[in-house]
């Protein structure tokens, strides 16, 4: 299973995230391999920004407490960034590195916004 690293652009900014070894996060990577995906994403509950990736891919779901900075696969076609904390069934496909909470909620922004992935 893939190690590699993602790297996520939002406006001027770019974060670099470690993902996961898991059939979800190689089949994401091999989705970047084919180039970079833009999603535009909408704020949900005030603590996660979610977006469509526009194909399915496969998921690992199991009882996860997601926190800040983390990466989750939703419903196996939605790309999600959470900034604060939640528990459920979820794949996680990664970690945001190197960013605080606040830091990370100040670079995604209030409301929608759009994040371009590419392996990095």
């Amino acid at each position: 299973m893939s190690a590699e690293k993602l790297k996520i652009r939002a406006g001027d900014k770019v974060l670099t995230a470690s993902l996961e070894k898991n059939s979800s996060a190689e089949a994401l990577a091999e989705m970047l391999r084919e180039g970079p995906l833009t999603i535009s994403m909408s704020d949900y509950a005030g603590m996660e920004k979610v977006g469509p990736i526009g194909r399915r891919l496969p998921t690992n779901d199991r009882p996860t407490h997601a926190k800040p900075c983390d990466l989750i696969l939703y419903l196996g076609n939605s790309f999600v960034i959470y900034y604060e904390p939640n528990s459920w069934n979820f794949t996680k496909l990664g970690r945001i590195e190197s960013v605080t909470q606040k830091e990370l909620k100040a670079i995604l922004g209030r409301g929608n916004t759009t994040v371009t992935l590419e392996l990095g």
